[in-house]
């Protein structure tokens, strides 16, 4: 099962670099600009890395080519890491201009898939998501009982 959603991952994270590339983005530039779109205040850099699950130098030269495209802009403070990241008015245009196109992908994508199946998904991988965490911060069985399984 994990094998699988990994697969289901990387094909979807194709389709979507393939989709966006008309517009210059790839998933280095697009995911950046989502997670500072969802997020509640303007971000700091150093809290996008985190979020993205990359280091703070990773995440200026990103944020430089954002800013360089005028989808970005920085400021507040002389250290770069450590400015807030606001989205420009051509940057949230992008961002709708995404959303649209990703959209219509997720319909052809759970056309076929009933709204109960989806809810039921997303609820096993919300528990899956919590035993991750459990075990990645070391509370799971340490012993090989289960190691037989599959995953």
């Amino acid at each position: 099962m994990m094998f699988m959603m990994g697969q289901l991952n990387r094909q979807w994270r194709r389709v979507v670099d393939r989709r966006l590339r008309p517009l210059g983005l790839t998933e280095a530039t697009w995911l950046p600009l989502m997670h500072l779109e969802r997020a509640a205040a303007p971000m700091r850099q150093k809290d996008l890395a985190a979020s993205l699950g990359l280091d703070s130098s990773s995440v200026v030269r990103l944020l430089d080519g954002l800013e360089e495209g005028g989808l970005i802009t920085r400021g507040g403070h002389a250290d770069r890491r450590a400015k807030t990241i606001d989205v420009t008015p051509r940057g949230q245009e992008t961002i709708q201009h995404v959303k649209q196109l990703l959209e219509q992908d997720r319909s052809v994508l759970f056309s076929g898939v009933g709204d109960d199946e989806v809810l039921a998904a997303f609820a096993v991988m919300h528990r899956m998501g919590g035993q991750l965490q459990r075990l990645e911060l070391g509370a799971g069985n340490e012993d090989a009982a289960g190691a037989g399984e599959v995953a």
